[in-house]
C-alpha cells in the first residue's frame, strides 16, 4: 500500500500559503465529478478545502487480466476484492468533494 497523505498535505500548505490558486487544486475532470457522485462511497471526512461534509472516496482498478474492465472505476470494497485476485493489479483510491471539484490520490494498493 502507498498512502499519499505526505503529498496531500503539502499540496494543501501551498494552497493556504496563497502559492497556488484555488482552480489549481479544485480541477477534477467531470467524468471524475460524475462517477463520485454515482459510485463514490460518503465518507465522515470534510473537504480540505471548502470544509463541506460529504467527501467521497471511489477507487480504480487497472490489471491487464480485466480487459474491458481495465481501469473502471468501483466501489472501494468490490475494487480491493479485484485487486487482490489479479497476479498485477493496481488499485487507485481517490477523494473527491462534489462540491468544490477537489481531488486528491488517497491511497494506491498493488495486488
Amino acid at each position: 500500500m502507498v498512502d499519499f497523505t505526505l503529498a496531500k498535505r503539502a499540496l494543501l500548505r501551498e494552497y493556504r500559503r496563497g502559492l497556488i490558486s484555488k482552480l489549481d487544486i479544485c480541477d477534477a475532470h467531470p467524468e471524475l465529478m460524475r462517477a463520485a457522485r454515482n459510485v463514490g462511497e460518503d465518507t465522515t471526512l470534510e473537504c480540505p478545502v471548502c470544509d463541506t461534509p460529504g467527501l467521497r472516496r471511489l477507487a480504480y482498478v487497472y490489471a491487464d487480466e480485466l480487459r474491458q474492465d481495465n481501469g473502471r472505476v468501483w466501489t472501494l470494497e468490490e475494487a480491493l476484492e479485484l485487486t487482490a485476485g489479479c497476479r498485477s493489479g493496481t488499485c487507485y483510491v481517490v477523494e473527491v468533494c462534489t462540491d468544490c471539484s477537489w481531488n486528491h490520490l488517497a491511497e494506491a494498493f498493488v495486488g
